[in-house]
């Protein structure tokens, strides 16, 4: 598939070149700082620098006072807390770091995941059900409960207050619960609108905290967990969320916690510092892999092992739990891949819809990424549970499946996520007026145009950028471009574009699938940059060529034999 490339243009060129005199940086690292938000020698500072001094103070937030008076009551009286959390990442993570902070203050504390197939998502009759035949008087809900408007009045029937931490979208109603912590309500004055279910999680354990003028460190202990939950729901790695994840990655790096640790273990990942990349793409797919394919609970009691007996015992059937989960998805995915190959009808449309009753349904999201990145449309995958269809959506750049599920809510019983992702619920007698409804409102919303994948340039530079003439020496822009991390949605890694490389003779094929070739230009003829792309052998005729040709890439550093340079990883080539 042809991939559209998108150079990002900063108008204002002063701007540029004052921000590089300022901090005495190279043009190119000023406009990846300009792109990113970043104009003053104090946002900087900041950005380069995040300490817990970044924090915002978290009684900013709407209904943070009664949320703290609430809990100091229950504690006061003995009440009984049940913290309640979603079975995904974020929900479990969240639980995790609630139950952990506040089972230091209470014995009265225990906590409930609902179960994926037998409750849904969200908020459960069910679960407040246990809350009350076991004397629970306090609910403290996390990632979930912002639309939950029955089910709280339902709670309160039965004498049971809610505290909520949610950060998705609210609805029109909120919901009459004893406190309503979520920076996305319109009325919240919180700075920072992008915190995760965690993150708000946590704010209130800080909240907590300052009231009380406890010590900070149980609560940064707490901060690997936060770090894990940002990464994996993929919000924003800006602002409060750039601090949370930088501290959270120091602590897992300095001392994770056994559940952590067993985690990456039993992965098997090399003894090297965690990242990001491998709390997305390591942790976050294991410690769902529970919720999907047998309870989120197990999750909650990794995350909070206080034994390294216990935790390693847990990961490894956790991990059992992540290769089940890889070969359902692999299934479903080769199916549903098959289903659209053969209906014709579906390659002409602007959306994807696909239902099949017996598909797993801990695995359709996954699934539904999956077929989106092979067509490239808003993708939603069904499958039926409990007499229930039930449902997840995925989109590409730039388009709102949340949108366009919203102008389809008349046929379905419940929905809520992202501009990016959703869930959704419907009857099966609903289904397929729903794949009508859905393709009939996202063509006529759609930007033909972001039905091409998008590639995003940061900055087009030479190749003398990338040299360094000092042997074993990493050029100066790597060395700042390092320190943008952590990654993720509004910090992405720097895309760049070099134009008229050639190669210097020498491309072939590693693997079966990989191009490996040594890249420079007729400007700078001494120059000799390593370059990998994965699964591009594709690419091997075209600059074999000798022809001039742009190539699209990151920047990557490569050890070996005691010797460090700098490589890089293709992304498109033309």
């Amino acid at each position: 598939m042809q991939n559209r490339w998108v150079l990002k243009q900063i108008d204002d060129l002063d701007k540029v070149n004052t921000l590089s005199k300022e901090l005495n940086v190279s043009p190119t690292i000023a406009k990846l700082l300009l792109l990113r938000g970043i104009s003053t020698f104090e946002e900087a500072r900041d950005f380069f620098r995040p300490t817990l001094n970044h924090l915002h103070n978290p009684f900013l937030m709407k209904d943070m006072h009664k949320a703290v008076e609430r809990i100091e009551k229950a504690i006061t009286n003995n009440e009984k807390i049940l913290v309640y959390g979603d079975y995904d990442v974020d929900g479990t993570s969240a639980v995790a770091l609630v139950y952990t902070f506040f089972s230091q203050l209470t014995e009265n504390i225990s906590y409930y995941i609902p179960d994926r197939y037998n409750e849904g998502y969200g908020i459960s009759s069910q679960g407040i059900d246990f809350a009350a035949d076991n004397d629970f008087s306090l609910i403290i809900a996390l990632d979930c409960g912002i639309k939950a408007i029955d089910k709280i009045d339902y709670a309160l029937e039965k004498n049971i207050d809610f505290i909520i931490c949610d950060h998705h979208l609210p609805g029109d109603s909120i919901p009459k619960a004893a406190a309503v912590l979520d920076p996305k309500q319109p009325d919240c004055p919180y700075p920072f609108k992008e915190l995760c279910g965690c993150g708000v999680g946590f704010k209130l354990c800080q909240a907590y905290t300052q009231k009380h003028q406890l010590s900070e460190e149980p609560l940064f202990e707490l901060l690997d967990l936060t770090a894990i939950a940002i990464a994996a729901d993929i919000v924003p790695i800006n602002g409060e969320n750039r601090v949370l994840t930088t501290m959270g990655l120091a602590r897992i790096n300095q001392s994770p916690r056994p559940g952590i640790k067993a985690l990456f273990d039993v992965s098997k990942r090399k003894d090297e510092p965690v990242t990001v990349t491998d709390l997305v793409f390591i942790a976050a797919p294991r410690i769902n892999a529970a919720g999907r394919m047998e309870s989120g609970t197990k999750s909650v009691n990794l995350l909070t092992a206080k034994t390294a007996e216990d935790a390693t015992t847990i990961a490894a059937q956790i991990n059992v739990h992540n290769t089940d989960r890889k070969d359902e998805d692999k299934s479903i995915t080769k199916e549903a891949l098959e289903m659209i190959e053969h209906n014709p009808a579906l390659h002409k449309a602007k959306s994807t819809v696909l239902f099949q009753p017996h598909w797993h349904k801990g695995v359709i999201g996954i699934v539904a990424s999956r077929v989106m990145e092979s067509y490239y449309r808003p993708t939603i995958i069904l499958t039926q549970s409990n007499g229930k269809v039930a449902g997840s959506a995925r989109s590409v750049r730039g388009y709102s499946v949340y949108d366009a599920i919203d102008k389809c809510s008349d046929l379905l019983l419940q929905f809520g996520g992202h501009m990016y992702a959703a869930g959704l619920t419907m009857l099966p007698e609903n289904v397929e007026a729903f794949q009508k409804k859905f393709e009939e409102v996202v063509s006529a919303t759609i930007d033909e145009k972001l039905l091409t994948p998008e590639i995003q340039i940061d900055c087009e530079i030479t190749l003398d950028e990338l040299y360094s003439e000092k042997e074993n020496e990493l050029p100066k822009l790597y060395r700042i471009i390092e320190q943008f991390a952590p990654h993720g949605p509004e910090n992405m890694t720097p895309i760049f574009i070099l134009k008229g490389v050639v190669d210097t003779g020498y491309a072939k094929i590693v693997g079966e699938e990989h191009l490996k070739c040594t890249l420079t230009h007729p400007q700078f003829p001494l120059i000799k940059i390593n370059a990998i792309g994965f699964y591009m052998a594709h690419h091997l005729e075209t600059i074999g060529s000798k022809k001039p040709f742009d190539v699209v890439f990151s920047i990557d550093k490569n050890e070996w034999n005691g010797s460090t340079s700098i490589q890089i990883k293709i992304r498109d080539i033309r």
